[in-house]
């Protein structure tokens, strides 16, 4: 692995923790908001901070063509307005487990897609990788307690979830595409606006939800989460995610994404929330599942030039 890769790996654990940091954050802050006002103020403010970060560096967004413009845009409609509403709204419907054992399979699902459009199946190191992760973050969701996955029951709150771990899914895969084409920085800012657009359309169509009436009423332990959100697991954790996306790939990079539940179990137990010896098992399995499709490549080169 190089100097480089090596790097983009460190920077997707550390996405991973951001992410999975925001779970108890974001679950503070929707005691006071609802969940499609939060969504509109972590793109909205997420939007504003990497305008004026690249107005500082006096970077150019890249002339683009029609087709170009259009495939930026339903990237940020579906991999983020649509991902994060399916997501906040879903999770009003259905129980935490079921949303995170749903956004679980977000790995699987993007390596098949990159499968099926590079028509390129897994090799067998990758399988096994994907089968080990996915272990894990069931051990760490369900706490060992694997029969409980027989209990679930469906509903619509699950299927909006599944439709936006699909839109995730998409969004990963798409972004890989965008970056030969379109620099970093300018992409995560333009599919922010197309998706803070589409959620701004979302809020005026429900009369629920009033974004400025629910910020203003914010206490400040909850405004201080909204900026967590915002600017860690938003700024930050995007332009590190695409950036690993563009570097190892979507097949790769998604695999890191069995990360944030554990790092979300990790936060719960600096807040004082138990940690079983079953769950840090699975961190375990999670970490091997990640680390088994490298180590066999290296393995293989070392074979081939003994």
């Amino acid at each position: 692995m190089s100097e480089s890769s090596r790097g983009t790996v460190l920077m997707l654990f550390i996405c991973a923790f951001f992410w999975g940091s925001t779970f108890p954050v974001a679950k503070f802050v929707l005691n006071e908001m609802d969940g499609l006002s939060l969504a509109i103020w972590r793109f909205v403010i997420a939007a504003s901070l990497l305008a004026l970060y690249m107005l500082y560096r006096r970077e150019r967004i890249t002339r683009l063509s029609l087709a170009q413009w259009a495939l930026v845009i339903v990237a940020g409609v579906v991999g983020i307005g649509a991902f994060n509403w399916a997501l906040f709204t879903g999770l009003t419907q259905t129980a935490a487990t079921n949303g995170a054992l749903i956004m679980a399979l977000s790995p699987l699902v993007t390596n098949l897609l990159v499968a099926i459009i590079q028509k390129r199946w897994l090799t067998l190191p990758q399988g096994l990788g994907i089968a080990l992760a996915l272990l894990g973050v069931l051990l760490v969701i369900t706490d060992g307690q694997l029969q409980r996955l027989l209990q679930l029951q469906f509903n619509h709150g699950d299927q909006l979830v599944i439709l936006g771990m699909l839109a995730w899914s998409a969004y990963t895969v798409c972004s890989q595409y965008i970056s030969r084409w379109l620099a970093l920085l300018p992409f995560t800012l333009l599919s922010m606006l197309a998706g803070c657009g589409a959620l701004l359309l979302m809020s005026l169509a429900q009369s629920a939800s009033h974004p400025v009436a629910a910020l203003a009423n914010l206490s400040w332990t909850a405004t201080a989460g909204v900026l967590y959100v915002s600017i860690f697991a938003t700024v930050l954790g995007y332009l590190l995610w695409l950036n690993g996306v563009k570097v190892l790939g979507p097949a790769t990079a998604s695999l890191f994404f069995n990360l944030v539940p554990v790092f979300s179990a990790l936060t719960a137990l600096l807040l004082g929330q138990p940690l079983t010896a079953i769950q840090l098992l699975g961190m375990v399995i999670v970490l091997s599942g990640l680390m088994l499709a490298p180590l066999w490549q290296r393995l293989r080169r070392r074979r081939a030039t003994a």
